[in-house]
């Protein structure tokens, strides 16, 4: 089977991803722990490879996960302007365009490949219709103002709902992309 790229992401309930400082303190605010949340386990368990921007990559090093990478057992490709660094297990600093590098991540053998970030990185992949699973999980709070998950560059898309599924606060919905005839 080919190798999947997947968009598993939380979001405010207007359609936020970070509050306006970049801030994503609303997911574990807004988190309540009843039923065991195992959505992102299950991604893992298939995923071999995240991609993901600088500033995404710097906010798990320097904020959510400072003491422990949490992608050590995942190859890392960080789309950076800045390539110029240290060398790190896994860990790609590459200045590659994100569709090339997804369309060539795509033909390499592997399993399946998370997209981690804003609509920076997302654009391009939702415009070359790239992404083929859109997991979005959305947050019982409305923020009012942030970073956006979708912005107007991005091309229309029909895409099928799969599942939706509530897990605690949290609604997760999960849609494919519809294969083109």
């Amino acid at each position: 089977m080919a190798r999947q790229v997947i968009l598993f992401i939380a979001q405010s309930l207007d359609g936020y991803i970070a509050d306006v400082n970049g801030s994503v303190e609303f997911l574990e605010l807004n988190a309540t722990h009843d039923e065991v949340d195992d959505e992102y386990p299950k991604l893992m368990s298939h995923v071999d490879t995240v991609v993901m921007g600088r500033t995404t990559y710097d906010q798990v090093v320097n904020e959510l996960s400072p003491d422990h990478y949490p992608y050590d057992n995942q190859e890392s490709y960080i789309l950076t302007t800045h390539p110029d660094q240290p060398e790190i297990l896994h860990r790609h600093f590459i200045t590659m365009d994100v569709v090339k590098l997804v369309q060539q991540l795509k033909t390499e053998p592997g399993r399946d490949i998370w997209i981690i970030g804003g609509s920076s990185l997302l654009a391009p992949l939702i415009n070359a219709n790239l992404i083929d699973v859109y997991q979005i999980s959305t947050v019982s709070v409305i923020l009012g103002a942030g970073i956006p998950l979708f912005t107007g560059e991005i091309k229309q898309q029909l895409l099928q709902l799969r599942t939706a599924t509530k897990i605690n606060n949290f609604a997760y919905l999960t849609y494919t992309k519809i294969a083109s005839e």
